[in-house]
């Protein structure tokens, strides 16, 4: 932050940003005097780049009532100086006490970003998304039912949708989609298909959040967060379930993996034996032998290969660098114990490029570096291909639909840059010329 120019704003709006990384000036975290003396009369929300922590400048603070007082709330914590006070950095459900008081974004900015978004998806090569929604912790879980009503059935109804667009919505809210997709079925149309409900046990590895066995070398005596009552999620699972709906939780830290494998085996022994395709989002750093358990239980591992390219250089400080090898990615390991892997982005926390994914998933050659990370846990082209096709389709029961060339299918697919398939195979490289959406050329 060295240019101290004042912002250029109307006096009292809100400055809203985000993206940053503090792990890219060396993992300093940011308090709100970094930003204060150019943010006098603004308050400011700056997200970072994984969405788990976000800082406020110091009226930003003030608006929101955040002091020395306040008390941490379940499943967040407020950064504080020596003295108490606050820094303006607020972790997880901490985010919840500044984000009821930011302005929220109009009905017109979300539609275009949902027109801008799909254009640019359409230049990767991408066909159908799964949207797992607005939904954070420490954010209202109303956000993604606005965007479903107020954006996606306006662009659907205009005939402006351009990529196919599986649902999901927060777990506390299962009972609402239920009655949805009684009344509807899955299937809205060829463009929206309602999936199932999401969730968090923990936050993230680059805020220091996500929820392990041991403590965080660079933070002693922090091991994590539960970001969500363990009991409330349970029941809530147990609930959505029953019902028959998909369950998708978040779990980035081998503590929390271990409690949502223990959870998604104790309500499927309770609730009858189905296809019911529980998911792990992420399933980033697995205890020993845990790996083993997604296929015995028949457990969706969706997992981001680019999120390694930027945790390769600093996990290792935070878990030291037997347990970062031991238990980070473990793709391979994941594939030997027969889960269902199925490859995504996260966008926009790592860039919407499939390509670019199972480039990573084959080769695991972060950035500046000239050898792979954990070569052992590297997976084959024709697996990572696999991972982000067809299982990423009946990862979420889009199989039947999509997922793979088949009679009968719907006809997405890209046209890419090589004509050699060894070639392919081997550099993994190629770039996209078209992508076809239902047989109609999208891009270019």
């Amino acid at each position: 932050m060295c240019n101290k120019k004042k912002l250029d704003a109307k006096e009292g709006s809100w400055i809203l940003g985000g993206g940053w990384n503090n792990d890219f000036w060396g993992g300093e975290l940011p308090s709100a005097s970094w930003i204060d003396e150019i943010s006098p009369h603004n308050p400011v929300w700056l997200v970072r780049m994984d969405g788990h922590m976000a800082l406020a400048n110091s009226l930003a603070v003030k608006i929101a009532g955040v002091t020395s007082l306040t008390e941490d709330p379940v499943g967040g914590t407020i950064m504080r100086m020596p003295s108490g006070e606050p820094t303006g950095l607020l972790i997880d459900a901490a985010m919840e006490l500044v984000t009821p008081w930011v302005k929220e974004i109009s009905v017109d900015e979300r539609r275009e970003a949902l027109f801008r978004a799909s254009k640019y998806a359409l230049t990767r090569g991408v066909t159908t998304v799964i949207d797992l929604g607005r939904y954070f912790p420490g954010t209202t879980d109303e956000l993604s039912w606005k965007d479903f009503q107020d954006v996606y059935l306006y662009a659907d109804s205009s005939k402006k949708m351009m990529i196919r667009t599986c649902l999901f919505f927060p777990i506390t809210t299962w009972s609402r989609l239920l009655d949805l997709k009684l009344q509807k079925g899955s299937v809205l149309s060829e463009w929206l298909y309602l999936g199932g409900v999401k969730a968090f046990i923990d936050g993230s590895l680059g805020s220091n959040s996500a929820l392990f066995y041991e403590e965080y070398i660079d933070t002693p005596n922090n091991y994590g967060l539960e970001v969500m009552d363990p009991e409330k999620l349970s029941n809530f699972t147990m609930a959505a379930d029953k019902s028959g709906l998909q369950v998708a939780i978040h779990a980035i830290g081998d503590k929390a993996n271990d409690m949502i494998l223990d959870m998604y085996e104790s309500v499927a022994a309770a609730n009858g034996d189905r296809d019911r395709r529980f998911r792990i989002e992420h399933a980033q750093h697995l205890a020993p032998g845990s790996a083993n358990r997604f296929g015995q239980l028949h457990i969706v591992a969706s997992v981001q290969p680019d999120h390694l390219l930027d945790d390769a250089d600093s996990v290792a400080k935070k878990l030291g660098s037997e347990r970062a090898v031991k238990e980070s990615y473990l793709f391979q390991s994941l594939l030997n114990g027969n889960a269902l892997l199925a490859l995504g982005s996260d966008w926009p926390v790592a860039d919407i490029n499939p390509l670019h994914s199972i480039r990573t998933a084959v080769k695991r050659i972060p950035p500046k570096w000239d050898h792979a990370w954990i070569p052992s846990e590297r997976i084959s082209f024709t697996d990572a291909l696999i991972a982000q096709t067809i299982s990423a389709a009946r990862a979420a029961f889009l199989d039947h639909h999509l997922g793979s060339l088949s009679p009968g299918k719907l006809a997405d697919f890209v046209i890419l840059s090589t004509n050699s398939w060894d070639e392919f195979s081997k550099e993994v490289s190629a770039s996209v010329l078209a992508t076809y959406v239902g047989g109609n050329q999208l891009y270019p």
